[in-house]
């Protein structure tokens, strides 16, 4: 499994100095291509494939040897980012999609993420280095902390953010292999809390930690003012670096509680299989159109996508395994009959009218999502026991109703 890590880094001034010269000249590359791209687009309808222009790179270093400062998949990489942007335009127009836009071009006070795909890096203990043909010849060597270590490692990328230097490496991890112990736990995941059901009946609920409501107000005062300040001007700037702290440390508030969620759950739990409800965020906000606080909350956030993906990678790191299913109607049907009811987001009790049943919407639904995933999967033994550890845990009226 490949996984990536984040790793600050700290150049001198020298360094500093080779890297965003190396940049520019990715940048500088960017923009050539670029514009020829757009160029063949416009007049001929005209695609240019990545091979054509990574085959003009030996004639470019020729007429222009300051590209020769740079490792020569790095440029290649510049290319192939290029050819990604051009492909989802391309995708957007064939679909007759009006708005959409060829990509821009990068600015001079863009730094260019620098990516060094198989080879041109090489790590030590405790060490990164990098190679390149800068004039200067300067080193590109920094110091990482002894505790990252990687046995294999695909791609290393250079870039910057909030004028903080940073590697991002991509690596192999071995993960254990997966066996069904006859162990399963369902979870109906939401914006404010997450609810599970295991094998035996057992409910839980984890409470989501909401950083953004925090700093929603914050950052809608600060981005307020930014906009009222004429741009580029002294103020205007440093509304704007406020701003993005702001919601750099928002995000990094919920990463971290995400991971950690994640992880305890992993750690804590004893089913090997962990069922989620693939929740469609677009469908949820369609059946909700006037519900201003749930688009906020779900929108532009990737909260509980995000959440998934992490407790993906960290089950399988240890041999086990997360299933995702469609979760269609299990909020709006009883656990108990099965008969089906509306179930706006606010009300958070499910009352069946039909048997009688009351209990907290995210456990109906986690229930739900458990016997859909067993019966789906003809797991019947496991589903038989589920259904009497139910009984068992207090939901008396689940005897006769989840047998029908």
């Amino acid at each position: 499994m490949q996984l990536t890590q984040q790793i600050r880094i700290w150049p001198t001034e020298a360094q500093e100095d080779v890297l965003d010269d190396l940049s520019e000249k990715c940048r500088l590359i960017y923009n050539f291509a670029l514009e020829e791209r757009k160029k063949a687009f416009e007049e001929d309808d005209k695609r240019i494939s990545y091979i054509e222009q990574q085959n003009q790179l030996p004639k470019t270093k020729e007429e222009y040897p300051e590209y020769k400062w740079v490792y020569s998949k790095v440029l290649q990489s510049t290319l192939r980012a290029l050819d990604a942007d051009f492909k989802s335009f391309y995708s957007l127009k064939k679909k007759g999609d009006e708005s959409a836009r060829p990509p821009k071009f990068k600015g001079k006070r863009y730094f260019t993420t620098m990516v060094y795909n198989q080879s041109g890096f090489k790590f030590g203990e405790g060490w990164v280095r990098f190679s390149h043909k800068h004039p200067s010849k300067i080193e590109l060597k920094f110091d990482i902390p002894e505790k990252f270590s990687f046995d294999i490692v695909r791609q290393v990328s250079i870039y910057k953010k909030d004028g903080e230097y940073y590697i991002s490496v991509n690596y192999e991890e071995e993960e254990q292999e997966y066996v069904d112990n006859g162990l399963y736990q369902a979870f109906d995941l939401g914006v404010l809390k997450h609810t599970a059901v295991n094998s035996k009946g057992k409910t839980i609920e984890f409470t989501n930690e909401r950083p953004d409501r925090y700093w929603e107000d914050k950052i809608r005062a600060v981005q307020s003012k930014r906009d009222h300040c004429k741009k580029d001007s002294r103020r205007y700037k440093r509304y704007d670096i406020a701003l993005k702290r702001m919601k750099r440390k928002c995000a990094d508030q919920m990463k971290d509680f995400q991971h950690k969620l994640s992880r305890k759950i992993v750690d804590n739990t004893r089913s090997n299989t962990i069922i989620v409800g693939d929740l469609s965020v677009k469908e949820m906000c369609s059946q909700n159109k006037y519900q201003k606080g749930l688009h906020t909350s779900l929108h532009n956030t990737g909260h509980i996508g995000r959440f998934v993906r992490f407790l993906t990678y960290k089950a399988r790191l240890v041999g086990k395994r997360v299933v995702e299913i469609n979760e269609r109607k299990t909020s709006k049907r009883c656990c108990v009959c099965g008969s089906e009811q509306d179930m706006p987001i606010h009300k958070r009790t499910y009352e069946c009218g039909d048997c009688g049943s009351e209990m907290d919407r995210d456990e109906n639904s986690s229930i739900n999502i458990m016997s859909r995933y067993l019966s789906q999967n003809g797991l019947w033994t496991a589903y038989q026991r589920f259904v009497d550890n139910l009984r068992q845990t207090g939901i008396a009226i689940q005897e006769q109703a989840l047998y029908s």
